[in-house]
């Protein structure tokens, strides 16, 4: 069956009764109000994504998936819809309280991103994490107490939205971090614009989007490879750096941009940037507002190294799981901690230092070509399943590491 997104929005009105704030007309500072419409499109982009989904996917789209009881899957996403157009319809009521007016003169595209349910649930991971990011970021920027603590509230959902989808992974971890990342809004618009279809004004400046380009799982040693429209012919990447920010770290971890390696000590979403000098961003959203050496990103990626029995529980490695390709270049994780060290970021970043006898850096492109990891190994029946997204290119074209580059139609 197909399951009609007129069915699942009949609850909102009803829902929406329940909702923390009820406004009345009055003035707030304009910050307020551009917050308040740039979660609204946020909170419309996700519900219109799911409902998209769910009216194109049948059950067994969903066991192909890997999903054994489809039903576990549609339920969990239904009620995340649900959430995400109720959380639209308050915002849109909260702005015509304001004097505002509420309708987003953005348009949305997730033809990409809906070419199987794998790449969805893949998908959707980064979309709700996405979610969690910007409410947290823009908490710092409202002034009135009042659409505080309505954000909030919204934020406490997403978060627990991201969970679910984590478990529905298979592969991922419920709870990878004791601590989530903060984007400000130009940060989470270089994740989010690659949805919009046509322009979207919403008086913030996008950073430029980044797109990693590895076609194979993403793990701990991955040596990262990306693509931006800021990084062209004319920039020497000799010169740049990869920035990899994780719950909980006070700095990013800098490394240069052509020996950017995942971390031995990274597990689950992991914000990724390019920046034009090794100084490390700061997790504060304050602080590292006035960052003057991005050149792109922020994208996400899921580093799913301590997958769980719950998860694969849930969903098995269905039918459409590839093997990894051999365009992902992967190093030990002595080998990757060693450059970590070599950079000097240990202090900053709380990754691990290796011994000091382990392989340089300059030996590690050799042995990368020889040493395997059993999170890439397609061979490996206990391997994650690949579905991690890593964002989408600016052409239209959606990567998610594991699965075939997938051109929009």
């Amino acid at each position: 069956m197909r399951f009609s997104t007129t069915l699942l929005l009949t609850a909102v009105p009803l829902a929406a009764y329940a909702a923390p704030l009820r406004m009345t007309k009055r003035q707030v500072a304009a910050i307020d109000v551009t917050v308040l419409q740039f979660a609204n499109t946020l909170e419309q982009l996700e519900s219109q994504f799911y409902a998209a989904g769910l009216s194109k996917f049948q059950d067994s789209d969903f066991e192909a998936a890997g999903f054994g009881v489809s039903s576990v899957a549609i339920q969990q996403i239904t009620n995340i819809q649900s959430d995400e157009a109720t959380h639209a319809s308050v915002l849109e009521e909260e702005l015509t309280a304001l004097g505002q007016n509420p309708n987003s003169t953005c348009s949305f595209n997730f033809d990409s991103a809906l070419t199987d349910v794998a790449t969805m649930a893949a998908t959707a991971r980064v979309v709700e994490n996405l979610g969690v990011m910007a409410y947290l970021g823009a908490a710092s920027l409202l002034t009135d107490p009042q659409l505080l603590e309505a954000a909030g509230s919204i934020l406490t959902v997403e978060a627990r939205h991201q969970t679910i989808l984590n478990v529905l992974s298979g592969s991922g971890t419920a709870i990878p971090s004791a601590f989530d990342l903060a984007l400000t809004p130009s940060e989470v618009l270089a994740v989010a614009s690659p949805f919009f279809s046509g322009s979207c004004d919403l008086g913030i400046p996008a950073n430029p989007t980044l797109t990693v380009t590895n076609t194979g799982t993403i793990s701990q040693g991955t040596s990262l490879t990306f693509s931006s429209t800021a990084i062209n012919s004319s920039v020497d990447t000799s010169t740049l750096f990869c920035q990899m920010m994780i719950g909980g770290n006070p700095f990013s971890i800098s490394l240069p941009y052509n020996q950017c390696v995942v971390p031995n000590t990274v597990n689950g979403p992991v914000a990724i940037y390019v920046t034009s000098d090794d100084n490390p961003l700061q997790s504060n959203v304050v602080n590292r507002a006035s960052a003057n050496n991005i050149l792109a990103g922020p994208t996400v990626a899921f580093i799913d190294a301590q997958p769980e029995t719950l998860g694969q529980m849930v969903r098995s490695s269905g039918t459409g799981t590839a093997a990894a390709s051999s365009s992902t270049q992967t190093i030990s994780p002595d080998v990757a901690a060693s450059i970590i060290s070599a950079q000097g970021t240990s202090s900053a970043s709380g990754a691990a230092a290796t011994d000091a006898s382990a392989a340089s850096a300059t030996d590690s492109a050799s042995a990368a070509a020889s040493t395997s990891n059993s999170v890439n190994d397609s061979s490996d029946p206990s391997a994650p399943f690949r579905d991690d997204f890593t964002g989408l290119a600016p052409g239209g074209v959606i990567n998610v590491v594991g699965w075939s580059n997938i051109p929009s139609n």
